[in-house]
């Protein structure tokens, strides 16, 4: 009997990229699993129609929301897919051959081709993700506490498979900054809660320094102009977490007119919500 597999799909709004990320699947999957955390835009609806199974819960960041869905898999192999990413032909061949090798792997990594706003990026840091996202269910779960959590298999007997991910980043930089401003937020009131200090010297060059390493140490002059765009949001990704942090331990709050007396809100707000309070429920 050859090894059954479960895709797990999170989702949130994702309408624009849940039917071609399905269709990628549709010949090896056994099951298709869509993990919602509270879509508004047709995309269960969407869901329901390609004959996926849904599930549904609050999301808090992305290895705790996928911990909570693993367990859910009906098969004993699971691929964990965002709805940004496809899979190959030649990686669906791939998977379905290797997950019935009696080899004894309890898990496999792969590797990812990354778009921005369409465009294939070859370098600067992007050319080279390597991902461990196909598992045995009972033997891989994630671990960090942040929206780049990684899939540990506990016995340790993983091996590499040959084909890609195809992964659309974002095709607006309306998206890319709205990533950017959720990944920087949630990270700095993590640190902010472990009780990590701001550093004038990180302020100051981790925005170069990131720059020179994606622009010229990993070449990504030479995808152009993309190449540059990358590169200047690498940058501002590092700078803004560290900056943001530096907000949560400084920054004077503004007077709340409406408490009276020119008393401050008890909540700094970073884009929704006290950052700071979040954080340390999560981390505690």
């Amino acid at each position: 009997m050859s090894s059954q597999v479960t895709v797990i799909i999170p989702c949130k709004n994702e309408r624009m990229n849940l039917r071609p990320c399905v269709e990628s699947v549709r010949a090896f999957a056994d099951e298709i699993l869509v993990a919602d955390s509270g879509s508004t835009d047709g995309s269960l609806e969407i869901a329901r129609e390609l004959g996926c199974r849904i599930v549904e819960r609050e999301y808090i960041h992305s290895g705790n929301f996928k911990n909570w869905a693993i367990p859910q898999a009906r098969y004993p192999w699971v691929l964990i897919l965002d709805a940004d990413e496809r899979v190959t032909p030649a990686l669906a061949t791939e998977i379905r051959d290797r997950v019935d090798e009696p080899r004894g792997l309890d898990g496999f990594w792969m590797l990812r081709n990354n778009y921005l706003l369409g465009h294939r990026v070859r370098r600067g840091g992007w050319g080279h993700d390597k991902l461990l996202r196909l598992f045995r269910r009972d033997h891989g779960r994630y671990v960090g506490d942040t929206d780049h959590a990684e899939v540990v298999v506990d016995t340790g007997r993983v091996g590499t498979l040959h084909g890609r991910l195809e992964h659309y980043t974002s095709w607006t930089y309306e998206q890319t900054l709205r990533k950017i401003e959720r990944y920087t937020t949630w990270q700095a009131g993590v640190w902010f809660a472990q009780g990590r200090k701001p550093s004038l010297m990180k302020l100051v060059l981790n925005f170069p320094m990131r720059f020179v390493r994606s622009y010229l140490l990993h070449f990504g002059f030479l995808d152009g102009v993309i190449g540059f765009q990358v590169a200047m949001l690498t940058a501002y990704y590092s700078y803004l977490k560290q900056v943001r942090l530096w907000e949560l331990h400084h920054a004077i709050r503004q007077p709340d007119p409406e408490l009276g007396q020119g008393r401050a809100s008890d909540d700094r707000d970073i884009a929704g919500g006290s950052v700071t309070d979040r954080a340390m429920r999560r981390a505690s």
